[in-house]
C-alpha cells in the first residue's frame, strides 16, 4: 500500500513541504479553500479545515497529516483553534500521524537565552497564548492515544514565496531596487532566521520517524546572526550597498490603531528588539542537521523574488 500524504494549507510552509515529499517520491494531497496550488504533481481540494465533516473526507486514506494553516494575522485567537480541531479529525479519522507546524511565541520573551524545547512557555502576547495552549491540546491528545503527533517549531521565516514576512516583499523588493530594507527592532540584535525549505524538509523528517511523536522539536537553522549581517548578505546578492531603516516602535504603534494587521504586529516587536536564539541540537542529534547555508539561502532566496517581480 503506497503512502498518502495530505497536507492542509498552500502557503508558502505547506508548498515546501509537498516540493520535499515529491523529492521523495510520496503521493500528496493539498487542501485550501480555493482547490489552487502553485506547485505541480499534486492533487489539490477545496474545502472548510474547520469542517470535521469535510477534514475527514480531504484526509481520507492519509498516512501522514501535516497542519500547515495560518489564518490571517488579526484572526488567530478566533480561527486557529478551530483549524487544528478540523485538521485533528481529519488525522483520528485516517488513524494517521499528525505532524503540526508552529512557531516560538509562546515562550514569550526569552531575555537573551537560546530558547531549546525546554523553554518553559511564558507567553504574554495573545498570539502566544493561542499558541501555547494549541500545543498543550496536541500534546495531550497524544498522549491520552487519541492521535499520533509531533510538533516542529520555526523562527520568523524567509525563501521563496515568503512574502508577508520580517524577511518578505517589504524588505526584498526595495533592496533589489537598491532602496532601503526597512526593518522592526535592533537589526544587530542576534535573531535566528528560518528557511523555508528547511522547515519543509524539517516537518518531513519528523513524519517519517517514529520517535519523533509525542514531543516537539525546533526545526533546523543556519548559526545565527545579526538582522544587519543577514541583510548585508541580501545587498550583496542583490548587487547594491546595504541601507538598513527599522521602523520606530511609536510609529508601528500609531499605525496599529488603524491596522488591525499592523496591531498585531507591535505586540511581537520584542522577538526583534532583543536576540532571539533558537537552539535546534535536539533534532540535530536526532535526525542530523538540514539546514540550508545562509549564503546558499540568500542566493535562492533573492533569485525568487527577482524572477517574481511586484505587481
Amino acid at each position: 500500500m503506497s503512502e498518502q500524504h495530505v497536507i492542509f494549507g498552500t502557503g508558502p510552509i505547506g508548498l515546501a513541504v509537498a516540493e520535499a515529499l515529491i523529492k521523495r517520491s510520496k503521493a500528496v494531497r493539498m487542501v485550501n479553500r480555493s482547490g489552487k496550488a502553485a506547485i505541480q504533481g499534486v492533487q489539490v481540494i477545496a474545502g472548510d479545515a474547520t469542517d470535521p465533516t469535510f477534514t475527514r473526507e480531504a484526509a481520507k486514506g492519509a498516512t501522514v497529516v501535516y497542519n500547515c494553516t495560518n489564518p490571517p494575522y488579526n484572526q488567530w485567537p478566533e480561527l486557529f483553534p478551530k483549524l487544528q480541531a478540523g485538521v485533528v479529525a481529519g488525522a483520528q479519522a485516517a488513524n494517521a500521524k499528525l505532524v503540526a507546524m508552529d512557531n516560538l511565541y509562546m515562550y514569550g520573551s526569552p531575555q537573551g537565552k537560546p530558547m531549546t524545547e525546554m523553554t518553559p512557555s511564558n507567553a504574554h502576547t495573545r498570539k502566544g497564548k493561542v499558541r501555547a495552549q494549541m500545543a498543550q491540546d496536541l500534546l495531550a491528545a497524544h498522549q491520552r492515544g487519541d492521535i499520533r503527533v509531533t510538533i516542529g517549531r520555526a523562527s520568523d521565516y524567509f525563501g521563496p514565496r515568503a512574502m508577508d514576512s520580517a524577511l518578505g516583499d517589504r524588505v526584498m523588493y526595495p533592496v533589489l531596487q537598491g532602496k532601503a530594507a526597512q526593518i522592526l527592532g535592533d537589526a544587530d540584535a542576534p535573531h535566528t532566521y528560518s528557511y523555508i525549505p528547511d522547515i519543509g524538509e524539517g516537518l518531513v523528517i519528523l513524519g517519517e520517524r517514529e520517535e519523533a511523536l509525542g514531543q516537539v522539536w525546533h526545526l533546523p537553522n543556519a548559526p545565527t546572526l545579526t538582522t544587519r549581517q543577514v541583510l548585508e548578505m541580501v545587498f550583496a546578492e542583490a548587487g547594491h550597498p546595504p541601507k538598513i531603516s527599522s521602523a520606530p516602535r511609536l510609529g508601528v504603534r500609531f499605525i496599529g490603531l488603524f491596522n488591525p494587521v499592523v496591531r498585531e504586529v507591535y505586540e511581537m516587536l520584542y522577538e526583534f528588539e532583543e536576540p532571539f536564539i533558537v537552539d535546534h541540537s535536539k533534532f540535530e542529534r536526532a535526525f542530523g542537521n538540514c539546514a540550508t547555508p545562509l549564503p546558499e539561502a540568500v542566493k535562492a532566496t533573492v533569485a525568487w523574488f527577482r524572477a517574481n517581480p511586484k505587481h
